[in-house]
């Protein structure tokens, strides 16, 4: 529910100012060279729990090697796990692009399901993920939440939500579908350069002007 009634379109116009002097989630870069779906899930898989300068380099190894479901079956995971080494997590995500990737040729012919819910039966693949293949793969409109979209939202008072999932849930009831393709890639770069975890840089950002601040404590 709103907490403090945020004007939205005024406060992405502002953000969408500013995004160009902000860098690219790597994701989003991902998907903008291929507009493949399986690059973009292959990618936010790797993703997870990496930061972007070192998600994008080893997405890129992976995927000029093995840019197919069918591909990467031909990889042994020993393989994999050295092209994207140094990811977080990389033998277990090693593991899972396998998997995944054996699920997309026995039941989809090899390509992704633009589904929600089935992909959600992928292994390892959550909500986050699984929204944004939705939006960078697809092209369809989708609420992806990570820790940046959660963070702000409640920080310029849109939602006043305790998860991510329930962020999910309340952005998909109020915010404009205008904007859900564009919000994740938007504030994953605002969060990344100006709206950080801790001690964002309040005296930088420009929404600055109509931020009520929730939650925020120490700041510069």
């Amino acid at each position: 529910m709103p907490v403090k009634k945020m004007n939205i379109d005024r406060f992405m116009a502002i953000v969408a100012d500013h995004y160009p002097h902000w860098n690219v989630p790597s994701v989003t870069l991902v998907a903008r060279g291929s507009r493949d779906p399986f690059a973009v899930l292959a990618s936010t898989i790797l993703s997870l729990r990496t930061k972007d300068e070192v998600t994008f380099p080893a997405a890129q190894r992976l995927l000029d090697q093995a840019s197919t479901p069918e591909q990467m079956l031909a990889l042994p995971e020993a393989r994999i796990a050295e092209l994207i080494y140094p990811v977080g997590f990389y033998l277990t995500k090693a593991k899972r692009l396998h998997q995944i990737s054996r699920i997309l040729v026995d039941r989809y012919g090899g390509k992704v399901p633009a589904d929600l819910d089935l992909l959600l039966e992928l292994p390892g693949v959550g909500r986050k993920t699984a929204n944004l293949v939705l939006i960078e793969g697809f092209g369809l409109p989708a609420m992806c939440v990570d820790t940046h979209v959660h963070r702000i939202s409640n920080r310029i008072g849109y939602v006043a939500t305790t998860t991510a999932e329930q962020t999910e849930m309340a952005l998909r009831a109020t915010l404009p579908a205008r904007h859900w393709k564009h919000y994740n890639e938007m504030l994953v770069a605002f969060g990344q350069a100006i709206c950080k975890p801790v001690s964002p840089l309040c005296s930088q950002c420009p929404v600055a002007p109509i931020c009520p601040q929730e939650g925020v404590g120490r700041h510069r």
